[in-house]
């Protein structure tokens, strides 16, 4: 069992926040300079300008604020509700956990670019895009996490509950519940700024009041000011929720709580049934699409079923075009996509390397590391395309910097875990840091760093179509952005299936590569 939160720890808390001030005050003073030199490109506001700007117009900030903040909030409530419901039917139907777990990830694959626009035409005016697209980004990852902790306690566990005569629901209350609680709260530290996130691109879609509706007018009116105070506002409240959440945590448990951003590769059941499990998954997802167009009688020249996109891609006399159109799209996103996905990865496991072997740095990196991570993509792209422009240097920053925090904290947390056994072995024998890195540490992170691999495909999606849709025109986001102010929804539609279809597939890819690689440096983890 982990170290228990002990008045040391609590300690050792503090004087973490105390070590990482500096590194803050470094970051706004570098910030506030950046700004001054580059007065005449009109393209950074520094922290004097945003807190000028933000206590003019707090009034209209204060409201569009509360507005995504509640929209947020019945999102992050509704998700999560909805990922402790998918746990507790996996827990109650083992075999059936592959099955819910891959239509999960099919959902959480949908692009938000598009998924927004179709909601909007669902609910009409109000706020259901709003909490839906809340919703749609926080469960899948509060449900890994989850499925991770209900199955966390010790066999010895469960066997003296059964000896006391105790039944199934004890062993829930009194064991899993309490052994997955680390991973809950984990789960929802990393949900609470994608809630934000999903309020803030369902204003996109036609919001008459919200963050992402100021976000949308300072981008048209290429207000700077605007721009900057609104993702600083944005970046706060997000970084806010992440430590209220860890603090709430650390109230309620007695353990540390891990980082577990997926959940570890199970035991191999072999390629027959891993291909029975995908044709489920395939199947019930049709099901449900066709059930849920006839359930709600929805009109068919907005609402297409699998059948219409076959035949938009297939049948149809434009079908050619169609699918030269989309295949046109896709090539220029993954031209961006793929680079920045790899960055994003090497960077976040390069700075997780760098604070082992230099630990000095941690205060100045960590602030960073975390407004990178809490900040949302819909207000990082606007000044990113501002600051680099809109060719590909923008687009592959970008989508780096979305995939670069789960990676970073995923990695660090592995390098930490290396076995202490084994690391006194290497000091009795005076390695030096850099053979312990390469000997012991990075072994014990690829876990940890392919579990993040994982769960940066679906993000690195919505972080280049955001991108497309909001600043540089190009790619699969713009098509589906156009498409959708078009009504032309045979290419939206397909353009949904397709993006959802490509994504989980590259979450299955780097499954593939992940399997191959930890059976060579941990195949404990294969087991």
């Amino acid at each position: 069992m982990a170290a228990s939160w002990t008045g040391t720890s609590l300690w050792r808390i503090q004087a973490s926040r105390a070590r990482a001030l500096p590194g803050l005050v470094v970051l706004l003073i570098g910030w506030e300079l950046a700004a001054r030199l580059l007065t005449d490109a009109f393209v950074l506001a520094g922290p004097t300008e945003v807190l000028a700007y933000l206590v003019e117009d707090r009034a209209l900030m204060a409201r569009a604020l509360g507005e995504t903040l509640t929209n947020a909030a019945f999102g992050f409530v509704i998700g999560n509700v909805a990922a402790i419901a998918l746990a507790a039917v996996a827990l109650a139907w083992p075999r059936a956990e592959r099955v819910v777990t891959g239509l999960a990830l099919l959902v959480f694959c949908l692009p938000l670019v598009a998924t927004g626009p179709i909601l909007r035409v669902l609910y009409g005016p109000g706020a259901g895009p709003q909490v839906t697209l809340a919703a749609l980004a926080v469960y899948y990852t509060t449900l890994i996490p989850l499925l991770v902790g209900l199955r966390a306690a010790p066999s010895s566990w469960f066997d003296l509950v059964r000896s006391y005569g105790r039944g199934r629901f004890a062993t829930l209350v009194h064991v899993r519940a309490m052994a997955s609680l680390p991973y809950f709260f984990a789960g929802l530290q990393i949900a609470a700024p994608a809630a934000f996130l999903g309020a803030m691109v369902g204003e996109f879609t036609g919001a008459e009041r919200g963050m992402g509706v100021l976000t949308v007018q300072a981008i048209r009116a290429l207000d700077v000011e605007m721009t900057w105070g609104l993702a600083t506002v944005a970046t706060a409240v997000s970084i806010l929720a992440y430590i209220a959440i860890g603090a709430l945590g650390r109230r309620v448990l007695l353990d540390a709580p891990p980082v577990i951003l997926a959940a570890p590769a199970g035991a191999s059941r072999g390629r027959l049934a891993a291909w029975v499990d995908a044709g489920l998954v395939t199947l019930i997802a049709l099901g449900a699409w066709w059930l849920a167009l006839w359930a709600f009688g929805l009109n068919p020249f907005f609402a297409k079923g699998p059948d219409d996109v076959f035949a938009a891609l297939f049948l149809d006399d434009d079908a050619a075009e169609t699918r030269t159109a989309l295949a046109a799209a896709l090539g220029e996103t993954a031209l961006f996509l793929i680079p920045g996905y790899l960055a994003g990865l090497l960077a976040g496991a390069g700075l997780a390397v760098l604070l082992i072997l230099v630990p000095m740095i941690a205060s100045s990196a960590m602030p960073l590391a975390i407004a990178l991570r809490s900040v949302p993509i819909v207000t990082t792209a606007p000044l990113v395309v501002l600051l680099l422009g809109r060719g590909a240097v923008g687009t592959i920053v970008l989508v780096a910097v979305m995939v670069f925090f789960p990676t970073f904290v995923a990695s660090l947390h592995g390098l930490r875990q290396a076995p202490g056994q084994i690391m006194d072995v290497f000091d009795s024998y005076a390695a030096g840091p850099v053979t312990r890195l390469l000997r012991v540490r990075i072994p014990a992170m690829l876990p940890a760093f392919f579990a993040a691999a994982r769960m940066a495909v679906p993000a690195s999606v919505l972080a280049v179509t955001v991108v497309e849709w909001l600043a540089t025109g190009n790619g699969i986001g713009s098509l589906m952005a156009i498409s959708a102010s078009l009504s032309d929804y045979d290419m939206l539609w397909s353009s949904v299936v397709l993006v959802s279809v490509l994504s989980a597939l590259g979450y299955a890819a780097v499954g593939a590569v992940e399997r191959r690689i930890l059976g060579i440096y941990a195949p404990e983890q294969l087991a």
